[in-house]
């Protein structure tokens, strides 16, 4: 049994990830299966970046923003410093998440929903959709053409994710669910990021409302972080993974896909140099586009 407050009556750490996860859970859309004979017990789930897109969902769509004069390249290039930080440590810094979840949240704050949605749509199109791994979005078909439902499971905003999931022809997306009021951002997030832990009560939450078998479900992820999501179901499968989710791999049985090519994945965790040039390369392929709209 979860404590949801600790004795100066603030939530604890592992009661966030618990709203958080029902949260996202209550958020996603439910569609059933059409044009083949539903299988309702048995479900997918998707990490996002790295899984199923190419690099990171958030970075793409804040390089779409930044073309559209939201925020300076500079800040785009402190963003995408983090980014790099967390994925080659491949451990949860609490300063820094909280950090870049402040960052993340101050820039729609007060905007409106449909204006950022909007927004996010028109970033698809023109960058993420060239960025989908089609091995991995060949599993999710399989999945649907069993008739199972299948959907996203990611730190990214749930509409954004959302976005990414119909855009596929997924069901729907579980995401980190931030405040609304009166149409609004207001800057703050309902629980906590949708990682790590929250990913597990997230789809756990999904389950009950959904009446899955979770012994027949499966999870795909690249990271190691999302072993307590891949660990939930009945199998968990390492797709494009880190050095630490291979060894987890190795160690639990469980399969893993990789679709990079063989000179990206001798890469994985090592250079900073490589990822370095990613980022130089986005930002100043966002002065780019920045010049083009201007």
């Amino acid at each position: 049994m979860i404590t949801l407050t600790n004795r100066r009556g603030r939530i604890r750490g592992d009661a966030r990830a618990v709203v958080a996860g029902a949260a996202s859970a209550a958020a996603a859309e439910v569609e059933a299966p059409s044009r083949v004979t539903p299988d309702l017990g048995a479900a997918a789930f998707f990490d996002v970046d790295n899984t199923m897109m190419m690099g990171a969902s958030i970075y793409h769509f804040a390089r779409g923003l930044a073309a559209r004069k939201y925020f300076s390249s500079r800040d785009l290039f402190g963003f995408a410093m983090q980014q790099m930080k967390f994925r080659m440590s491949g451990v949860e810094d609490t300063a820094n998440m909280v950090t870049a979840r402040q960052a993340a949240l101050a820039f729609v704050a007060g905007r409106e929903v449909t204006e950022i949605v909007g927004h996010a749509e028109e970033i698809y199109d023109e960058v993420m959709s060239k960025r989908i791994w089609s091995g991995t979005r060949a599993l999710a078909q399989m999945h649907l053409d069993a008739g199972q439902r299948v959907w996203l499971v990611t730190a990214t905003p749930v509409e954004l994710a959302s976005i990414i999931a119909h855009r596929l022809g997924l069901t729907g997306a579980l995401g980190t669910v931030s405040e609304i009021v009166d149409g609004k951002y207001t800057g703050r997030l309902v629980g906590e990021p949708l990682h790590g832990p929250a990913k597990a009560e997230a789809v756990l939450s999904l389950a009950r409302r959904e009446g899955l078998d979770l012994t027949r479900c499966t999870a795909y992820s690249d990271s190691v972080n999302d072993v307590p999501m891949l660990s939930t179901v009945g199998t968990g499968v390492a797709i494009n993974p880190d050095s630490a989710l291979r060894r987890e791999a190795r160690e639990r049985g469980w399969q893993v896909r990789d679709y990079r090519t063989a000179r990206k994945a001798a890469k994985v965790g090592a250079p900073a140099v490589a990822a370095a040039g990613v980022i130089a390369g986005g930002v100043a392929g966002t002065l780019a586009v920045r010049r083009k709209i201007a």
